[in-house]
């Protein structure tokens, strides 16, 4: 694993001396790391970055994966967790409750250069399903409330496809599935009809794209592609944000936006599992990327 001494600010080296001048000088940095596989393998795939960021940072780092969206965004919105990686929806989730709290800095980058991924919906390819069509009476599977391709894309776009998401209206039932991976496995073992997850959609369908859910789950041998189909696409989503808390000193956040900024140039491998799959890396991102979302989000909020 090679060093980020190098490639990172010069201040980096003396990041304890110059974190103890700031008014609040931080002592521990915290990652949250957003639902979607299992706790287990998400802890494994950001261990490198949690290794780079206390060489850089000087002082102890830990990993916090939650059991969904909403332990993250409650830590992030109760200031327990200094940094993530968050979905569109999740960031809108942390903007609306207070727009202070968290500062959008980076966003994961297609191979092809774009800053987008789809929400999918998947089926068994020996189902039959072949179209949302097909689905009538049938159950589908939604990852989480709070996931912008797992459930708030769907929310929309699915409706104005004609298929209404009140479930016993076309649906013969909506259900959550608790993230992506469970979304998955629970159409693979036939616990859902179809269910959506997400994925850049470019590249091999038989490898699951090249980055996502999909390709994860294909990655980690969950499942093999050749047994599912693809049964419908949203339009393009706006890739979600690495965030960082507001009120953290200056410095802290220029060292951790260029650790991640480099990372795919540093340690290939450690980019590789922290953006889940192939992709060109991240690059900056302003919070106006998302207001499109927000406003989606605050709809479904004053609908209900």
């Amino acid at each position: 694993m090679k060093t980020l001494a190098a490639s990172l600010l010069a201040t980096a080296a003396l990041a304890p001396m110059a974190l103890a001048q700031e008014a609040a000088p931080i002592t521990e940095f915290r990652i949250g790391l957003l639902g979607g596989e299992n706790a287990q393998d998400r802890l494994a795939s950001n261990e490198c970055l949690k290794t780079y960021a206390e060489e850089a940072l000087g002082v102890p780092v830990s990993l916090f994966a939650p059991a969904d969206y909403n332990g993250v965004i409650q830590g992030l919105l109760g200031g327990t967790l200094d940094m993530a990686w968050l979905g569109a929806s999740a960031y809108a989730a942390v903007h609306v409750e207070n727009p202070d709290q968290v500062e959008p800095v980076l966003v994961k980058t297609n191979l092809d250069g774009s800053f987008t991924y789809h929400s999918i919906g998947i089926a068994r390819a020996d189902s039959g399903v072949a179209s949302l069509a097909d689905l009538e009476g049938k159950t589908f599977g939604f990852g989480d409330p709070n996931s912008t391709s797992g459930y708030l894309i769907p929310l929309v776009e699915i409706p104005e496809a004609g298929y209404s998401m009140t479930p016993g209206e076309f649906f013969g039932d909506v259900v959550f599935t608790g993230g992506h991976e469970q979304t998955i496995l629970a159409v693979v073992n036939g616990d859902v009809d179809a269910g959506v997850t997400w994925a850049d959609g470019i590249g091999d369908w038989a490898e699951g794209y090249n980055s996502g859910a999909l390709r994860k789950a294909s990655d980690a041998g969950l499942v093999d592609m050749n047994d599912l189909v693809e049964i419908w696409r949203s339009e393009p989503i706006p890739e979600g944000p690495v965030v960082l808390r507001t009120d953290l000193p200056e410095e802290v956040k220029t060292i951790m936006i260029d650790l991640v900024a480099n990372l795919h140039e540093t340690d290939a491998d450690c980019a590789y599992g922290v953006a889940a799959g192939d992709t060109a890396g991240f690059t900056p991102v302003e919070h106006e990327a998302y207001e499109s979302i927000i406003a989606i989000r605050e709809a479904e909020i004053a609908a209900n």
